[in-house]
């Protein structure tokens, strides 16, 4: 299947690329964004992350010709800062994220990703982590399951939902993705059932999310990777569901209007110093050809912000 990298044009226009420059991918996945970067340096270097080590084995094939370019690096894009202190590099021209679950984990059946195929409940984007899907929804009591539903997935049907995986696992071990669509739709009123969405998506978002641990990640991230910007440096965030998107405007938000002071004084006095400048004001979103391209690029946001 054609690899197709989300708002690849809007990215690489928005991050300005200097030949010269050091740029970050902090989710590497296919590469797709990566390879545009790196064919855009001549001297440059890419820092390419992922928490997923088969992704980075397969770039490492895939973008051999610029392995001279490229250092990878797996871990967490949460440590950011600790990632470039590890390089002794202190300052980027430009960071791109990448958000949402790669192409190759949902279309992975053994992943425990999607919805649409049967597998292990799994969810980890990095194997190595300890923490399952199967975990969450087996162990977790329902009270937490009801939270995480609400608070990640903004499921109305949460406290259904929540009682009938507790209800089902007293009989027996919930273990695979399509036995807990089941028990999802077995929850739902029939008008959910109707519903354009597929009726588990908002229960595997947030599952999935605090699987990895997702909006803690990201939060921790942007607020790093903003200071780690060379001034003209820009950062550039894709997200998928308005939890994220959320997140990436406060953050953006709070080093570019962050002033405490009530209106009516006439100077700053709580000491703000504005560092960013969003490029856009409002998301970019995906252009009606690559809706039709690329269906999983509908619900894409990407906000890009230009340290000052």
């Amino acid at each position: 299947m054609e690899h197709i990298p989300v708002l690849l044009k809007e990215c690489i226009d928005g991050l300005n690329i200097k030949p010269e420059g050091t740029y970050v991918d902090g989710t590497l996945g296919r590469a797709g964004h990566s390879k545009e970067i790196v064919k855009r340096l001549t001297t440059g270097k890419l820092i390419a992350i992922d928490r997923d080590m088969k992704a980075i084995e397969e770039a490492g094939e895939n973008l051999k010709e610029y392995k001279d370019k490229i250092i990878y690096v797996h871990s967490n894009f949460s440590r950011i800062g600790e990632i470039l202190d590890d390089l002794s590099i202190d300052k980027v021209d430009g960071m791109l994220f990448d958000l949402g679950v790669s192409s190759p984990q949902l279309d992975d059946a053994s992943r425990g990703f999607s919805y649409m195929s049967d597998g292990p409940l799994d969810m980890r984007m990095d194997e190595s982590s300890p923490l399952t899907a199967c975990d969450i929804v087996n162990g977790w009591s329902e009270g937490e399951l009801k939270r995480i539903l609400f608070d990640y997935g903004e499921e109305r049907y949460a406290p259904r939902i929540a009682r009938a995986i507790v209800k089902k696992r007293e009989e027996k071990k919930i273990e695979s993705t399509l036995e807990l669509v089941e028990i999802i739709k077995s929850a739902l009123p029939a008008q959910a059932l109707r519903e354009k969405q597929h009726p588990a998506k908002r229960t595997f978002q947030a599952i999935r999310i605090a699987v990895n641990e997702e909006l803690t990640s990201i939060s921790k991230l942007l607020d790093t990777a903003m200071d780690r910007l060379n001034e003209g440096g820009r950062i550039a965030v894709i997200s998928f569901h308005s939890l994220e998107d959320r997140i990436v405007k406060s953050a953006i938000a709070s080093k570019e209007k962050g002033c405490t002071c009530p209106p009516e004084f006439p100077v700053c006095t709580c000491g703000f110093v504005q560092t960013m400048r969003s490029v856009n004001r409002k998301p970019i979103l995906p252009t009606k050809e690559e809706l039709e391209r690329n269906p999983r690029s509908r619900s894409a946001k990407l906000r890009i912000a230009e340290r000052i």
